[in-house]
């Protein structure tokens, strides 16, 4: 199981396109809502998490986290304990830790990036300790994936579904969903 995590102030396509590509490649991700139930989006677009964080309980199921970025949404992921707890578990135990645009500055400052290719939103770079920055679209470096930002959604998804079932798999969804 992936787990989305949604803080007020998401953004919306770079959460949505994960869990909808994972989700079409029968790859169960659950969303989270930290701070509610519903939770809005930094457009102000409403989504009704499956689980509030309260529900959320690290076990065995889980694969991976999805941090999606936008403002002040990152910020709200920051600040909550049970998000980083799971991010910090995620990589002691090899599992994917997958953040895009702002988001990856979590694991940066988690210091979870050392001697990793990362990209991120231009302008979070320093959040990024000791990475190596690469300012590409995505990255992919083991159990972490990155991007830069809402127009990277799309490829993020499928470098995690590459990562997940293949790079067939990855390029018949590519192809059954019209990206480039």
């Amino acid at each position: 199981m992936f787990y989305c995590f949604l803080a007020d102030g998401f953004e919306e396509t770079e959460a949505l396109a994960p869990v909808d590509i994972l989700r079409r490649a029968d790859i169960d991700v659950c969303t989270v809502g930290v701070g509610g139930d519903v939770i809005r989006g930094a457009h102000n677009i409403d989504v009704t998490a499956d689980i509030n964080i309260d529900d959320f309980e690290l076990n065995e199921d889980i694969r991976g986290v999805i941090l999606p970025g936008g403002m002040p949404g990152v910020k709200n992921l920051y600040a909550d304990g049970r998000v980083l707890e799971a991010v910090r578990f995620c990589d002691k135990h090899g599992l994917y830790v997958c953040a895009i645009c702002a988001a990856p500055s979590i694991p940066g400052r988690l210091g979870l990036l050392e001697g990793k290719r990362a990209t991120c939103f231009p302008g979070f770079e320093n959040e990024l300790k000791d990475a190596e920055v690469t300012g590409a679209r995505t990255e992919t470096d083991g159990n972490v994936i990155t991007a830069c930002g809402m127009g990277a959604a799309t490829e993020f998804a499928l470098a995690l579904l590459s990562k997940m079932k293949g790079e067939a798999a990855a390029e018949e969804m590519r192809a059954a969903i019209l990206a480039k």
